[in-house]
């Protein structure tokens, strides 16, 4: 998918004024969550998104600044937060509401889903908490899943 066409989606999905809202709720989602997965998962994210999209994603990885331990810990299952953190940051980054800022990322994990291979979005399911996950795609909704790897 290339990067016009995902703005493009998210725009229209989430009724956004314009083009410029819409890659900064796609820029403000992919470096939030790109703190929240390990490193290893975000860097398949972003192989599989356009140029544009997957710098976001690269430079937040890439920014991770703490003592080896902590990077260690981030690079294999991401920095710890919930809903209210994922909301709060997204928002912070896009300059919005944090209703808003939730409306605007299940919009992009729905026009995401569309984006990346199915493999993908199940290790992404995985790699988050159940109230994080509530945001993907009905359509990922995979069933027969045990624990909560995300917790």
């Amino acid at each position: 998918m290339r990067y016009e066409e995902l703005t493009s989606q998210v725009q229209a999905l989430a009724q956004l004024p314009d083009r410029r809202s819409a890659e900064r709720a796609v820029r403000a989602t992919l470096e939030t969550l790109a703190e929240r997965i390990p490193d290893g998962l975000a860097d398949h994210m972003a192989a599989q998104l356009p140029p544009e999209a997957a710098d976001s994603m690269r430079r937040v990885a890439a920014s991770h600044e703490a003592s080896p331990a902590q990077r260690a810990y981030r690079r294999d299952h991401g920095e710890r937060f919930d809903l209210t953190g994922f909301a709060g940051r997204i928002a912070w980054r896009a300059r919005t509401s944090e209703d808003e800022a939730i409306r605007e990322a299940s919009v992009f994990f729905e026009v995401l889903d569309s984006a990346v291979s199915p493999e993908l979005m199940e290790r992404l399911y995985k790699a988050l908490p159940g109230d994080i996950r509530e945001l993907l795609p009905e359509a990922r909704a995979f069933e027969g899943r045990g624990g909560e790897e995300g917790q």
